[in-house]
């Protein structure tokens, strides 16, 4: 069993900054890949960046320059300094691992509950 554990979230002003933490843990054997997706009330998730197990990075075009991903394999975390929030950044953020498990035998995506993000004054 995995389970993705998010913290972070919370209400900020316009041109503030949060970091959002994830801690995947269970029987993992590998984790391939590790992001962060946003779900706006009304609109779809949305990938917001990933990060591969070697560091590549890839970010949506809306949060590039101001967003940051990274990782720390030794422990299976995974974090987002979000910079110069805007309102349209309003959102539940959720993390996402593609994991490979002994119980599988397989890569699954997996995710988090989600936190809220909320920028207004």
């Amino acid at each position: 069993q995995v389970q993705l554990v998010e913290s972070g979230g919370g209400l900020v002003q316009p041109g503030g900054s949060l970091k959002l933490s994830c801690a995947a843990s269970g029987s993992i054997f590998s984790i391939y890949a590790m992001g962060w997706y946003r779900q706006a009330p009304g609109k779809q998730r949305e990938l917001v960046a990933h990060i591969t197990s070697g560091g590549s990075t890839n970010y949506a075009d809306s949060v590039k320059g101001r967003f940051t991903i990274s990782r720390d394999n030794t422990k299976n975390t995974v974090a987002l300094q979000m910079n110069s929030l805007k309102p349209k950044d309003t959102a539940v953020y959720y993390c996402n691992a593609h994991i490979f498990t002994w119980a599988t035998d397989r890569y699954d995506d997996y995710w988090g509950q989600g936190t809220q993000v909320t920028v207004s004054d």
